[in-house]
């Protein structure tokens, strides 16, 4: 053989490894961009699901708040009425065991109302 010869099949076989080595890399390529895909969507089903249970514990301590809010006003409400039950009662009572007192009193009130209003 010749030395171009040989240079030839040398080039050939240098071109054909390299090649293949070009193909190697692509493959290697390949397979970690479906590693890292892979791993993009594992991460993001999993920012999805904790995303998802955080709104669900907001929304259940939202609830619950309102619920807590509605029970406190529904009690600030009886204890009102109770305590509005209880002056009317109160006043009734005045009323019904001292009536000219009461028409006095009324009076007084009235007339210190009417003073503070001119003024």
């Amino acid at each position: 053989m010749s030395d171009a010869a040989t240079t030839n099949l040398t080039d050939k076989a240098t071109y054909e490894r390299l090649q293949k080595d070009v193909i190697a890399v692509k493959n290697d390529i390949a397979a970690l961009t479906e590693q890292i895909t892979d791993a993009l969507n594992s991460f993001a089903g999993s920012a999805s699901k904790q995303a998802q249970r955080g709104y669900k514990q907001a929304r259940a301590n939202a609830e619950q708040a309102v619920d807590d809010m509605s029970e406190r006003g529904s009690a600030m409400m009886d204890a009102a009425h109770d305590a509005a039950s209880s002056i009317e009662e109160t006043l009734e009572d005045a009323i019904t065991q001292r009536p000219l007192a009461t028409v006095a009193l009324a009076l007084g009130v009235g007339f210190l109302i009417g003073v503070t209003w001119r003024r």
